[in-house]
């Protein structure tokens, strides 16, 4: 599926599916994630951070599904470890979803993931 179709259900979703290898298994697995969009850039916040299982997967195999509203598409993700971007992007998760909610639910703000939509 065109990514331009992925990028448009990104808009209406608050909340995507992402699919990833496991690095041990090798099998695919999948789970719902928060993510902020700006234009051509998709940025996750790991909810445990670095000890985040999907995070570890995507070191060994940065290849990653990604899935909103039926349209999906495969794109290689990007560890981000500097923290002042990893600090960013979790300002740019308060602003979208509440710091309360992101307080609530996110434990570690050590890595944050950069997915290019090209």
């Amino acid at each position: 599926m065109p990514a331009n179709t992925l990028k448009d259900r990104l808009s209406q979703s608050n909340e995507i599916n992402i699919t990833v290898t496991g690095r041990k298994s090798g099998r695919k697995s999948s789970r719902p994630v928060w993510f902020v969009q700006e234009g051509n850039d998709l940025h996750l916040l790991p909810v445990e951070g670095s000890e985040t299982q999907w995070y570890q997967n995507i070191l060994k195999n940065p290849r990653m599904e990604v899935e909103s509203g039926g349209a999906k598409a495969e794109f290689n993700a990007i560890p981000i470890v500097e923290p002042a971007e990893v600090t960013v992007v979790a300002d740019k998760f308060r602003k979208k979803y509440g710091p309360g909610d992101v307080k609530k639910y996110y434990s570690k703000f050590d890595v944050a993931v950069l997915v290019p939509l090209k």
